[in-house]
């Protein structure tokens, strides 16, 4: 069972609902590629008749939690609970209570009106020998869970309070569970942000969720989709690719395996493009086109199997930028569409910044006690001769407000000393560092190109040997910042993963391509009233290229290096928070980021209580290591 906690709820009319919300509540469960579906309470007939019509397993519950129904009465409310649900076909376990809130003297009532004598559980309990233990952390348990010999399926596990949990860390619990041949599955909490309407306010906000104490969903109160909305679409996905990274000699070979628990993947039908975007692509309204595209007929593949399978490769494959694989079940239901980059970034760098070749094109260097001063085809850059930092960028007819960068984050390091010198026409300023950056380098063009390269993690006078690697733990950030006024920014357009921000342990559920949104200042989970996804604000991962537009002081940036994300200033913190709630980790200093290492966010219980990819990385460096560069090109000129 993949399946979602769901309480009846609309804004506008409360606990009050339609069928129509119902067939709606039910398809937007499906396209999460979820199967399963439980409430505190039994649902509404309706409710249950669309899981009938569609396909959910429901856990039709009685009502009481942490504190049970006497007897009398609870004997009473199972009988017309068992009564009325008992020929929904949909319904496979009966749950007495939730989380204490069971009475055991009323159980022979469930089996006494049943005739399929479906399975009774306590839910947070292991009873009767299934095991539903609430928020397991990822090492649960002793004799339990994948160590244990009960069946085992947390009925909540993640919690999804503003945007924490639910799809963060999911594919870590969700991989480790799938060891034990006892596990039966799990049901994130919740659905959706539980906020009403309130027609006693007064202001701009008008939907209450008692502050974070019901801002736990996948979706907004209006049924919006999060980021972990489609996390959890494709880490869930029936349909799994076995990891591929495109090369130059690829041949469409792909490993898929099948996670169905009926259906065969060849019912399934699933298409594919080859899209190219073009080398003016931030400057033209027509960004991109499919130079490919037809049918990937998928062999018979039984549940559980994995097989390899033959994608056609057109001849012009290698014109094309990225590959788009979408598949369908058999009922016309998108299962989830994956793409990958065709190409590395250093190719993208090449084709979307290309040189500008013309005459008259010079640089100049001027170098004083307080400043350097880079000068070449209109853009003029100035670096601080003591601290290597950007003070001042400008153009022709503006000046572009990104300064006092690369500030380091997650490395200390002081400048050595600083070169500056003119090669092949272009102007260079190298600042040389001791500690954990080796040096950084700043090359402009003639054509008015900034190009910026930056060695750490360099091994020298960094270990002493064999047995002396240097080491350095708990490493949630990495990178280098940069200052930016973010009143001015307009909207970015950027070529990488998206649309929606990510964090370390939720980088699943973006695609690569092409992408566009624009400025707003969304506070995930409380922002009701105006309540815009995706969120400009965070961390956006596999950059290769943006445009940030600000009026006249944008400017575009194209990463050569692999696996850079972009950090885009700092999302506003929720104003509702009860005390001691933990809202999101710590952002680097500055505005714009550019990083190798992001933070993961939390669930319902401390990261030290989740998976791997949960976990801050370590820097481990030996004798003879190269470093690590960070590879990126500016272009400041007019836009």
């Amino acid at each position: 069972m993949k399946g979602v906690n769901r309480h009846t709820i609309w804004p506008e009319s409360g606990r009050s609902t339609s069928k129509a919300i119902s067939i709606k509540d039910v398809n937007l469960i499906k396209d999460m590629n979820m199967n399963a579906v439980r409430g505190h309470y039994p649902p509404n007939e309706h409710f249950l008749g669309v899981c009938d019509s569609l396909g959910l397993f429901v856990l039709d519950e009685l009502a009481g939690w942490q504190n049970p129904y006497d007897t009398r009465v609870g004997r009473k409310l199972v009988k017309e609970m068992v009564v009325r649900d008992v020929n929904h076909p949909s319904v496979i376990i009966w749950d007495n209570g939730n989380e204490g809130g069971w009475n055991t003297e009323i159980e022979d009532v469930f089996t006494e009106n049943d005739p399929q004598q479906r399975i009774v559980m306590h839910p947070w309990a292991d009873y009767n020998s299934w095991d539903t233990h609430h928020y397991p952390t990822y090492l649960t348990g002793i004799h339990r869970f994948v160590n244990g010999e009960n069946v085992f399926f947390p009925t909540e596990f993640m919690h999804g309070t503003y945007d924490h949990g639910l799809g963060a860390g999911l594919e870590d619990f969700w991989d480790r569970f799938k060891k034990s041949p006892l596990f039966a599955g799990g049901f994130l909490w919740a659905y959706v942000d539980e906020a009403v309407k309130r027609s006693d306010w007064t202001g701009s906000e008008k939907y209450d969720s008692k502050g974070s104490l019901a801002a736990d969903g996948i979706l907004g109160p209006h049924r919006e989709k999060e980021g972990s909305f489609f996390t959890i679409k494709e880490v869930w996905a029936p349909i799994q690719f076995k990891p591929l990274l495109i090369t130059s000699t690829f041949k469409g070979r792909l490993f898929v395996t099948n996670d169905y628990l009926y259906t065969n993947l060849n019912e399934c039908s699933v298409t594919y493009k080859v899209v190219k975007v073009s080398d003016q692509v931030f400057n033209e309204n027509i960004n991109k086109k499919n130079i490919d595209e037809g049918i990937f007929v998928l062999p018979s593949i039984k549940p559980g199997e994995t097989k390899e399978v033959q994608l056609p490769v057109p001849h012009d494959f290698f014109e094309g930028d990225w590959l788009e694989i979408m598949a369908k079940d058999k009922y016309g239901r998108e299962i989830y569409t994956w793409s990958w980059p065709i190409h590395n970034a250093a190719y993208y760098a090449q084709k979307l910044l290309p040189e500008t070749i013309g005459n008259g094109l010079k640089t100049s260097v001027t170098q004083n006690e307080n400043e350097i001063t880079l000068s070449g085809g209109g853009v003029i850059c100035k670096i601080d001769a003591k601290n290597g930092r950007v003070i001042n960028i400008s153009n022709e007819n503006n000046t572009i407000p990104l300064t006092n960068g690369p500030v380091f984050i997650g490395m200390v390091a002081e400048v050595k000393n600083i070169e500056v010198y003119k090669e092949s026409g272009n102007v260079v300023c190298k600042v040389n560092y001791n500690g954990g950056v080796d040096h950084v380098l700043w090359i402009l063009y003639p054509d008015g190109r900034l190009h910026m390269k930056m060695n750490v993690l360099k091994n020298e006078g960094r270990n002493s040997g064999f047995d002396g690697a240097f080491f350095e733990d708990k490493i949630d950030k990495f990178g280098i910042t940069f200052d930016y006024p973010e009143n001015i920014v307009e909207e970015i357009k950027w070529l990488g993963n998206g649309p929606y921000r990510v964090w370390k342990n939720r980088i699943k559920g973006t695609t690569f391509g092409l992408w566009k949104k624009e400025y707003n200042n969304t506070i995930t989970g409380e922002s009701f009233s105006q309540l815009i996804y995706p969120e400009f604000k965070g961390y956006h991962a596999n950059l290769i290229a943006a445009n940030i537009k600000a009026k006249d002081q944008g400017f575009k940036v194209v990463s050569a290096s692999e696996k850079i994300f972009l950090r885009l200033f700092t999302p506003e913190l929720p104003k509702n928070a009860f005390p001691g709630i933990h809202l999101q980790p710590d952002f680097p200093k500055g505005d714009i980021s550019f990083l190798y290492e992001i933070p993961a966010i939390r669930s319902f219980k401390p990261l030290e209580h989740q998976g791997p990819e949960s976990q801050p990385s370590n820097i481990r460096i030996k004798k003879g290591d190269e470093g690590i560069y960070m590879d990126l090109w500016f272009d400041f000129r007019q836009q």
